[in-house]
């Protein structure tokens, strides 16, 4: 009898820490499906001193930036390119882009290109 009762007692601690542990891992997934990556705020106020006088705020480019034909951030066009391609044309300038390797980590151009990413669908 006493056995029988040993074996229930450890089956419910078993189901007890299979409990917490499956709750445990949901919390853990949530908070790195939370974690937004780069800091949207860092990245918004980079984009806003280095990009926005000829893209424009929103991306869709300024009165500056329209007179050179900059691209509009948010279409396919933009939006479809590869990661390492806008990262290499923040870094190196493109057309009458300028270069900002000697003025961005490259954290910030990484930052940067994920900001732009978020700009999709703002039309």
């Amino acid at each position: 009898m006493t056995q029988d009762k040993t074996q229930n007692h450890v089956t419910f601690a078993s189901a007890i820490l299979l409990v917490f542990f499956v709750g445990l891992t949901f919390f853990v997934v949530s908070i790195v499906r939370a974690d937004r990556g780069p800091d949207s705020a860092a990245s918004s106020a980079t984009f806003r001193t280095k990009c926005a006088m000829c893209h424009g705020p929103d991306g869709s480019g300024s009165a500056v930036g329209k007179s050179m034909n900059v691209p509009d951030l948010r279409s396919p066009a933009v939006q479809n390119l590869p990661d390492a391609q806008l990262a290499q044309i923040i870094s190196d300038g493109k057309g009458g882009m300028p270069p900002f390797k000697s003025s961005l980590s490259a954290d910030q151009v990484h930052s940067l290109v994920a900001y732009i990413h978020s700009l999709r669908g703002k039309q």
